[in-house]
């Protein structure tokens, strides 16, 4: 029987589009984090700070863990990924180096999931350097729009980090993803998405992830874009970088083919954009009419878009409006 304590460090696994079954490792208690971003799901930050410092011991992290990964073991169940994704910021944690160590004897990956913010501190990078995927938030890559969306501690500057981005990414062996959070009205500009993707071409992740607000945020009135938007989006970063993805909350079966069309439009929709060549192609294979294209839009479940003269169908997503209660938009 796993005591409080080991619940609260050790959770999972729970099925992740990125990181397929992922035992979650929560190294930093409630609420301690650089930012205080207005979309965050766990709520306002109670401790804003950016000193790294000990929390929970390396040792008690290791024995929660490893007690989690037994008892999903014995239930005859997967792990793929050992993943720290506390409720702060991870690499606050100054033990989190040791702690990554500690846990290299059970034999499974280790993925970290930060917001970036202290990437510009040698010790932090070198720490992020023994995970096997990283995860850094890039939400805007203009001064102001980033105060505005991921406030901030005072002391940190979105110049040194990015600049420590770019450094982290040159040395970096693992694999390493961006998350960018889309907020709609904050930071879907036209000239800001083009900016953030040509940063994010010298970043040169392996995958970048387009997000959307799809849970209670820390601030009611944030919300996601439009499918429209979205899109838009999409197809501008696209330009920039080789593999985007929707990170969306979807639970579809992405690219898996099951000889349904309507489950197999919906999944890939939900990942990225489908041309409509694209899912023309798609019926062809199975022989199915466009009137299934029309009845799923008219389900309100799809939406067709217009980029650039060219017709995209995206997954339509639950949306929280500006009293916290979701709804399709």
């Amino acid at each position: 029987m796993q005591s409080n304590e080991e619940k609260m460090i050790a959770f999972g696994p729970v099925p992740s589009r990125r990181l397929g079954r992922s035992l979650g490792v929560n190294n930093i208690p409630p609420k301690h984090c650089t930012y205080s971003c207005l979309y965050c799901q766990v709520g306002p930050t109670v401790n804003e700070e950016i000193v790294p410092r000990a929390f929970y011991e390396p040792e008690e992290i290791r024995q929660a863990v490893e007690s989690r990964v037994k008892a999903v073991s014995e239930a005859g169940e997967s792990i793929d990924y050992l993943t720290f994704v506390p409720d702060g910021e991870p690499t606050l944690d100054v033990n989190l180096g040791t702690t990554i160590e500690l846990l290299r004897p059970l034999g499974i990956k280790i993925a970290v999931i930060s917001n970036g913010s202290l990437i510009w501190h040698k010790r932090v990078q070198e720490t992020l350097r023994q995970a096997d995927w990283v995860s850094l938030k890039v939400d805007c890559v203009e001064d102001g729009v980033w105060r505005g969306i991921n406030r901030p501690h005072p002391d940190l500057e979105l110049k040194t980090i990015l600049s420590g981005m770019l450094d982290f990414a040159s040395g970096y062996k693992g694999l390493l993803t961006s998350e960018t959070m889309l907020v709609g009205r904050v930071n879907v500009t036209s000239d800001g998405i083009l900016n953030l993707a040509e940063f994010l071409h010298k970043f040169n992740p392996h995958k970048a992830y387009l997000s959307i607000p799809t849970r209670p945020p820390a601030e009611a009135g944030c919300h996601s874009p439009g499918e429209e938007q979205l899109n838009r989006v999409y197809q501008i970063v696209k330009q920039y970088v080789a593999d985007v993805e929707y990170l969306t909350g979807y639970e579809g079966d992405a690219f898996a083919s099951s000889g349904d069309p309507v489950k197999d439009i919906l999944s890939i929709a939900a990942v990225h954009p489908m041309r409509e060549d694209a899912v023309r192609e798609l019926l062809k294979k199975t022989g199915s009419p466009w009137d299934i294209v029309e009845g799923i839009i008219e389900q309100g479940k799809l939406r067709e878009c217009v980029y650039e003269g060219r017709k995209f169908y995206v997954r339509r997503f639950s949306r929280i409006n500006a009293f916290g209660r979701s709804g399709v938009g």
